[in-house]
């Protein structure tokens, strides 16, 4: 395997490439990426740069020197177009095609849009410093979507002094994923620092002076982000041969296909920790997930399943959130330490019988730090909560 090509230049791809090397690949490595920047970190987007408290060149995950050192066959601001299984290669928008004998797909995603004029989206440095430009005190931001990175915006927002609107078509915000209770203690904050935060509203249409709603209302913004949710980028990948649902479908080990694997945000893997499979849009992940297919592919008879317990993290005014496990579909959630009034706490997150997942807010890490261990080692929900369930002053289901 003298030729891997790595398609996806952020966090995955950067883990990958600079595994492959320490692993002791000393062939070609060719990264490829869409946009003209080297790697940089995504996360601060919606925190630290939109708020201006960092500036760009901040976000770079490795110094120049660093990336010479890996001695990179690197391919910036062309996007691969095309993926030729047979005769092992990947085509580029140049026109260009690069041969590889293992490919690591770490492509990632691209932001939902809505129907109508404009809008901004916020995935990219040049996104996060466009929408940052035009948050200015007394301007009217509307944000669609109440999800994490949604509400992250909003939160920088006011802090800037914007006048903003939050629309979440669900009920509760997050609650899919945290649970009602949690997701309406989240949401109190928004309501607090006199955000207008609407609920149960559907958005049809960006126009150029804010957001129709279904029942036709027009809501009126100078700025409006879309925060819907994102689309794995897997176009590129038609006619491949590779199964393709919500994601690169892969096995336990991170392989699509015979000496094709995938990482990040754009790999739906069957993770044998929770029996299921998943795609997972955090940052933690992306690297570790990079890393581990990198190892699979250079080591085929010692491969090992990627079975990780998941990590996330947010910020959104004075709250620090933190997650370990897969809290999606979960059955019931306890509080298991803290005060949810006082907006510092940790839950408990029960799948079947097992502890599968854990939130804390306002927390130390410590607090949280056990629970990771609880979820890794399959922890029965009994053994892991009964006594302090039993002890805390509500449970939250």
């Amino acid at each position: 395997m003298r030729r891997i090509v790595v398609v996806g230049a952020s966090a995955a791809g950067l883990a990958a490439a600079e595994t492959l090397r320490r692993e002791g690949h000393d062939g070609t490595l060719t990264l490829v990426g869409d946009e003209p920047l080297a790697p940089y970190d995504r996360p601060p987007l919606s925190k630290h740069l939109l708020a201006g408290e960092w500036e760009p060149e901040r976000l770079a995950l490795r110094t120049p020197d660093d990336l010479a050192g890996l001695d990179l066959d690197l391919r910036l601001g062309v996007a691969a177009t095309g993926l030729r299984r047979t005769d092992g290669t990947v085509q580029l928008a140049d026109g260009s095609t690069v041969p590889y004998d293992g490919l690591i797909v770490a492509t990632g995603v691209r932001p939902r849009r809505l129907p109508g004029q404009g809008g901004h989206v916020l995935r990219t440095l040049d996104d996060a410093v466009r929408l940052r430009d035009r948050l200015t005190p007394g301007r009217r931001l509307v944000v669609v979507g109440a999800g994490f990175l949604g509400a992250e915006a909003a939160a920088v927002a006011w802090r800037l002094g914007c006048e903003v609107t939050l629309l979440e078509p669900a009920p509760v915000p997050l609650a899919h994923a945290v649970g009602t209770q949690v997701g309406e203690l989240l949401t109190r904050a928004h309501l607090e620092r006199g955000v207008d935060l609407r609920c149960g509203v559907t958005v049809t249409e960006v126009t150029e002076s804010g957001v129709r709603l279904a029942d036709g209302e027009l809501v009126d913004a100078d700025e409006v982000l879309i925060a819907v949710g994102s689309l794995p980028n897997t176009d590129w990948l038609d006619g491949s041969g590779l199964t393709v649902g919500d994601g690169v479908v892969c096995d336990e080990y991170c392989e699509a296909a015979r000496n094709v694997y995938a990482a990040g945000d754009v790999a739906r893997w069957y993770n044998p920790l929770f029996g299921q499979s998943m795609r997972i849009e955090h940052r933690t992940n992306a690297a570790e997930q990079g890393m581990a297919a990198a190892r699979n592919l250079l080591n085929p008879d010692g491969r090992k399943p990627f079975a990780p317990v998941p990590y996330f993290w947010s910020d959104q005014y004075d709250m620090k959130i933190q997650a370990y496990g897969f809290l999606r579909g979960h059955d019931e959630v306890a509080l298991v330490d803290g005060d949810l009034t006082e907006r510092r706490f940790v839950a408990a997150y029960r799948t079947g019988d097992r502890v599968t997942g854990a939130l804390a807010v306002g927390m130390p890490p410590r607090a949280i730090r056990q629970w990771r261990q609880a979820i890794a080692s399959g922890m029965n929900w009994l053994e892991a909560v009964g006594g302090q369930v039993a002890r805390a002053r509500q449970a939250v289901n």
